[in-house]
């Protein structure tokens, strides 16, 4: 997948029947649904795939125990499905996850225990692994940091779990594999009308070269996820506000804080949410909030009521207590949820479902929803389009489309970190012994090399440090000190492959030391 063949892919081609706009999770999968379908499929991102919000979920795939608790049975039933759907067709990036639920009085073990009985039974054969009570002893075994004053058992249950951006990247890979022209740094300054004010087009703008093109097709979609009212302002100057962002942000510790690979789950915390304390890749992540927020951005940044609340309630059920000074990382993701149908309803309270909107101009909007959810909602979007721009009726194919790089889960050795590349692995390793050069580490604590640099690179249209360090591997998100640190070897690299100069290589340097020092907690930020 390489930016500059589908530039020219973009340029050779007069007319299109979809159009999406935003390249996160939503327009990802409606690109592979569209393209595999037959229908000529562009989509282009005003920045990089999974910038935003689907590069900063709490890395599950799930149906959403706590969507029980509000009675949203048919979300929970969906979910579940396509949880099953995606392991199977992203089986080197999904993997089965165990989940203990500490148990400090009886009644709530009782009604956990029921709950979750519930949701295997709703999972019924796509079930991960049955949830069970279990002693206190056994409890300690499987968290040995878990508070143990006062503790009564555990419950245990299963889930899924994956890596967001890599997830992003392998579905524009296979976009690309069925025919797609997908697009970063390309973003969309207008919509075209014709002279009955319906859509036929869009302005796009190369952020790389400056240079603007006019595209037309049957059909645009606006999958931009915090920033679909941006769009809808294009589209209508008088506009319903659809989209309620909603911060989340997660704190990343040592591995030691939890000392586990099974993840805790705090079923009830101060306010009433749900808290994880999940492994991954070799951290631990604690998360997540719902804050309310005016405005999106593509780098939102975690309030200090967010910070205190993970950490005060961490401590409630950890030994060994998390504080501010061993942050390593903190990410901050806004959901797109759908706006509210009641006035001062809050944000924990709007449903996670997701709605396909049509404009009177034709634009079709896609709003809400979730990463495990993400195939169906392609699916409504794209039979929605079909419809409304009477595109010729074809099935849909991706319920058993293989997502690039996927593997038999039995064959993924998981303690080799390489295993997100899934089929790709032997190319990483193939490339190393070719270039050995490219063996050197990016930084001493961690297992990524150069080659994943160069892969990402030459392979995976990365442009800039933060797409590499931040969603091609994921240090930025481990450890944001050691992201800068080996910021400067990936911004050589880049600039070689790229043939870009030192003034572009000052610029760059500049750029992600400001967009890591969002990742450090303000005492700890690097001038």
């Amino acid at each position: 997948m390489k930016r500059s063949e589908q530039l020219e892919k973009l340029q050779q081609t007069e007319s299109w029947d979809v159009l999406i706009i935003g390249g996160g999770s939503s327009g990802l999968g409606t690109a592979v649904d569209a393209a595999s379908r037959g229908y000529k499929t562009v989509l282009l991102e005003a920045m990089d795939f999974a910038k935003g919000t689907s590069s900063r979920s709490t890395k599950l795939v799930h149906g959403g125990v706590r969507y029980l608790e509000q009675g949203n049975i048919s979300l929970v039933r969906k979910a579940l499905k396509e949880r099953e759907i995606m392991a199977r067709n992203a089986g080197h990036l999904v993997s089965n996850q165990s989940f203990v639920i500490p148990i400090y009085n009886y009644w709530s073990g009782f009604m956990y225990s029921f709950g979750l009985k519930l949701y295997d039974l709703m999972a019924g054969s796509l079930s991960f692994g049955k949830s069970k009570c279990i002693s206190k002893k056994k409890t300690i075994e499987f968290l040995p940091t878990v508070l143990q004053k006062g503790l009564k058992g555990g419950v245990i249950y299963h889930d899924g779990q994956f890596d967001d951006a890599r997830m992003a990247i392998n579905l524009a890979q296979t976009a690309v594999k069925n025919g797609a022209c997908v697009l970063n740094y390309m973003k969309v300054v207008d919509l075209i009308k014709d002279d009955n004010h319906k859509i036929i087009g869009i302005e796009i703008e190369d952020q790389e070269s400056g240079e603007k093109h006019k595209i037309y097709g049957k059909a645009v979609i606006n999958a931009t996820g915090v920033f679909t009212n941006s769009i809808m302002k294009m589209d209508a100057a008088n506009y319903k506000k659809f989209i309620v962002p909603s911060q989340g942000i997660h704190l990343v510790f040592d591995k030691s804080f939890l000392q586990s690979d099974h993840a805790l789950m705090i079923p009830k915390t101060t306010d009433g949410r749900v808290l994880f304390v999940l492994p991954w890749h070799g951290k631990i992540i604690i998360g997540t909030t719902d804050t309310e927020v005016k405005k999106s951005s593509f780098e939102p940044i975690a309030l200090e009521t967010e910070i205190a609340f993970i950490i005060e309630n961490a401590q409630k059920y950890l030994t060994r207590k998390p504080d501010r000074s061993q942050v390593l990382s903190i990410f901050a993701g806004l959901r797109p949820l759908a706006a509210p149908e009641k006035e001062g309803e809050s944000t924990k309270e709007i449903s996670r479902s997701h709605k396909v909107i049509v404009s009177k101009t034709g634009l079709i909007t896609i709003t809400g929803g979730k990463w495990t959810t993400y195939r169906e909602m392609a699916q409504d979007t794209v039979d929605k389009t079909i419809i409304v721009h009477q595109l010729p009726k074809k099935e849909c194919k991706t319920k058993d489309i293989a997502i690039h790089g996927n593997k038999i889960t039995s064959e993924i050795d998981r303690q080799d970190h390489l295993y997100i590349y899934g089929t790709n692995l032997a190319e990483i390793i193939a490339l190393q012994d070719k270039q050995p050069e490219l063996r050197e580490k990016l930084h001493p604590n961690f297992d990524y090399t150069m080659a994943e640099v160069a892969w990402a690179i030459r392979n995976e249209m990365a442009r800039t440090i933060d797409d590499v360090l931040a969603r091609r591997v994921r240090l930025l998100f481990l450890d944001a000190r050691a992201a800068i640190e080996s910021a400067e070897k990936v911004c050589d690299l880049l600039a070689l492959e790229l043939d870009y100069d030192e003034t572009w290589e000052q610029n760059q340097m500049a750029d992600f030391k400001k967009i890591a020092n969002g990742f450090l907690l303000a005492e700890y930020q690097i001038p």
